[in-house]
C-alpha cells in the first residue's frame, strides 16, 4: 500500500444540480431508518467517474469541488470520512487524448498512472480550502486478503482519521492484474468499509438512486426507498451495465452493500447531482435508496474472512456437516469432507460447499491440499493414522470460519 500527500490550492465554481425524483411513500419506519444517518460517526462515500469527468474531459472540478464542500461540513460536525474516489482512468484518458476506454490491461494501467496525478491533486487543493489534509491511499485485493497486510491498512486508515486527515482511497491500477483486482469501485468502497467498520457507505453515482424499473425505458418507474441489501428482489430491479468511463452498474452497488451489511454497515446509492446531497442525507432526508443489513457488526475476524473476494481451493461437505455448520458456533471436522478441489497452503482461503456446490462458508484451512486429500472424511483420532502426525483436529477452527 502506498500512500502520498500533496498540496496545492484551487478554487471551483458552482455547478447545475439536480431536483431529487419523488420517491415512494414515507411511512414511520422509513423515517426511523433514516436516523442511522443523523447518527453515523464514521462514513466512506465512494464517488463514480460517471460525476467527477466532464463528459470525457477530463475532471469536472466543480462538481468535486461542491462534494468537497458538504465533506468538510461532516468533519466539521465530528463525522470521520473515507472518499473512494474513481476517475484516474477517465481522466487520464482526456489527457492522452484517448476518447473509448482500453481494453488492453496495460493501456488502463498507463492511462490510470498518467490521470492519478490531476486526481490527488484536485482532491487535494479543494479540502485544502476548508484548511483539511488529504491522504492518497492506493490499495489492491492482495492488501486486503492477506491479514498482515489488511491489518496494516487498517492501522494506516485509523491513524489518518484519528488526526483529521481525508483519506483518498483508490484500487492500485497502475500495478493490478485481473486476477487480484476489485472489479469496481463500489466493491473498494465496501471493503473499506468494513476495513475501518464504518458506519455506512454512500455511493453517489449519476442515477437517482435504485428503481423497481430502469427509469431510462420505463417512465413510470418508481424509486426504492429502502429495502434489505439482501432481498433478492434487488437483482431483478438492478439490471444494466456500467456507463462509458467506469467499470461499475446498479449490480454492482447492490453487490457492494450486501458486502458492507456483512459488517452491519448501511449503504445509501443516491444521485451525486442533488443539490446538496451529502448534507440531506445526514439530515435524514428521504433521497436514494437506503440499503439496511439485517444484522450488526460480526467479530473483526470474522469480517474479514466475510469480505475474501478470492479463494484458493474448494471444500464438499456432506449433509451433515453442512446442517452442523449453518447452526452456527462449530467447527469443520475432516470426517464432514467429501472432495477437496484446487492447490491451497495451510492457513489460506478456501470456500466450503455443499453437494450441489453452493457455497456454505469460507475460512482458513489447517492443512495443505494434498494433506486435506489424505485426510477428508476422516475422524480427528485418524488424522496421525493418515499423515504420521496431526497439526489440529478440526479441518477449519470456527474462529476462521464464516457462514456466507
Amino acid at each position: 500500500m502506498d500512500v502520498f500527500v500533496e498540496r496545492t490550492g484551487v478554487c471551483s465554481p458552482r455547478i447545475p444540480q439536480l431536483d431529487a425524483r419523488p420517491a415512494t411513500p414515507v411511512d414511520c419506519n422509513s423515517m426511523s431508518q433514516r436516523t442511522q444517518l443523523r447518527q453515523a460517526r464514521r462514513l466512506v462515500v465512494k464517488i463514480g467517474s460517471a460525476l467527477l469527468t466532464n463528459e470525457g474531459k477530463g475532471l469536472d472540478v466543480a462538481a468535486l469541488g461542491l462534494w468537497v464542500d458538504q465533506i468538510a461540513e461532516l468533519v466539521g460536525e465530528g463525522v470521520e470520512v473515507v472518499v473512494v474516489s474513481s476517475g484516474s482512468v477517465a481522466e487520464g484518458m482526456s489527457r492522452l487524448g484517448w476518447t473509448v476506454r482500453p481494453q488492453q490491461l496495460h493501456e488502463l494501467q498507463a492511462a490510470a498512472a498518467v490521470g492519478q496525478m490531476g486526481l490527488v491533486q484536485t482532491w487535494e487543493a479543494q479540502f485544502k480550502r476548508h484548511d483539511l489534509h488529504t491522504a492518497q491511499i492506493l490499495l489492491t485485493h492482495d492488501d486486503l486478503s492477506d491479514r498482515k497486510r489488511y491489518l496494516n491498512a487498517r492501522s494506516t486508515l485509523r491513524a489518518l482519521l484519528d488526526v483529521g486527515v481525508i483519506p483518498i482511497v483508490n484500487e492500485n491500477d497502475t500495478v493490478v492484474t485481473d486476477e487480484i483486482r476489485f472489479g469496481d469501485n463500489d466493491t473498494l468502497g465496501a471493503l473499506v468499509t468494513n476495513l475501518i467498520e464504518a458506519d455506512g457507505l454512500i455511493i453517489l453515482t449519476d442515477q437517482l438512486g435504485l428503481f423497481d424499473k430502469d427509469p431510462r425505458s420505463n417512465p413510470d418507474a418508481a424509486l426504492i426507498e429502502h429495502r434489505q441489501a439482501s432481498d433478492s428482489e434487488l437483482d431483478a430491479m438492478a439490471g444494466g451495465g456500467a456507463g462509458a468511463l467506469g467499470r461499475g452498474g446498479m449490480q454492482t452497488k447492490v453487490r457492494a452493500a450486501r458486502l458492507a451489511a456483512r459488517s452491519g454497515a448501511f449503504t445509501v446509492i443516491v444521485g451525486g447531482k442533488i443539490e446538496k446531497v451529502v448534507s440531506r442525507l445526514r439530515d435524514g432526508e428521504s433521497i436514494g435508496t437506503l440499503l439496511l443489513p439485517e444484522q450488526g457488526r460480526i467479530a473483526a475476524r470474522k469480517q474479514w474472512l466475510a469480505s475474501h473476494l478470492q479463494t484458493r481451493g474448494k471444500l464438499t461437505l456432506d449433509q451433515g456437516a453442512v446442517a452442523v455448520l449453518c447452526r452456527g458456533g462449530r467447527s469443520l471436522l475432516p470426517v464432514g469432507v467429501k472432495g477437496v478441489a484446487g492447490h491451497f497452503r495451510r492457513g489460506e482461503m478456501v470456500s466450503c460447499v455443499d453437494e450441489s456446490g453452493k457455497e456454505i462458508a469460507r475460512g482458513l484451512v489447517n492443512y495443505d491440499a494434498n494433506e486435506a486429500r489424505s485426510i477428508a472424511g476422516l475422524s480427528s483420532k485418524k488424522i496421525t493414522d493418515a499423515l504420521g502426525y496431526i497439526s489440529d483436529e478440526e479441518m477449519i477452527h470456527r474462529d476462521n470460519l464464516v457462514i456466507v
